[in-house]
């Protein structure tokens, strides 16, 4: 289930999809650091609450798992917490996402290195996200999370 309906926003999660695991992890960072003033979460009580029992099982790993964990949902590889993320609505997913990021904020979650560049090939994207205004951000946000986690 995609949510694109605007072809540079469409275009910009198939770009996505195309990087590593990391970068996009990197990106997903640095996506929500350019939205997150303007973010009102509105989720349903049970996406909240599902999405927080996942987010609990990362915070509470070592700072190696809790790496591994994400990447694992970004790669699509088979693992209990992918396949719990799998499992949430798509709210629930895009709760994830920002539970993780402001626990990274906090330190209470594996966070960026502090000297961490995304690489050179994620110019153009950047470029055509920083083009897109706020509700299409969100709305490429929610397509590629929604996506993620194990295939079977």
């Amino acid at each position: 289930m995609t949510f694109t309906t605007e072809e540079n926003t469409r275009k910009a999660v198939e770009q996505f999809r195309s990087f590593d695991a990391d970068t996009q992890l990197g990106l997903l960072w640095y996506g929500y650091l350019d939205i997150k003033e303007n973010l009102t979460p509105v989720n349903q009580d049970s996406a909240q609450q599902t999405a927080k029992a996942l987010f609990d099982k990362i915070q509470a790993m070592s700072k190696e798992e809790q790496l591994q964990a994400q990447r694992d949902i970004v790669s699509g590889n088979s693992s209990d917490i992918s396949s719990a993320y799998v499992a949430l609505s798509s709210s629930g997913k895009l709760d994830v996402w920002l539970r993780l990021a402001q626990a990274m904020e906090s330190g209470s979650v594996i966070q960026v290195p502090s000297d961490y560049e995304l690489p050179s090939k994620t110019n153009e994207f950047t470029n055509s996200i920083k083009g897109l205004d706020f509700e299409q951000r969100v709305n490429f946000m929610r397509s590629v999370v929604v996506e993620m986690g194990a295939n079977s």
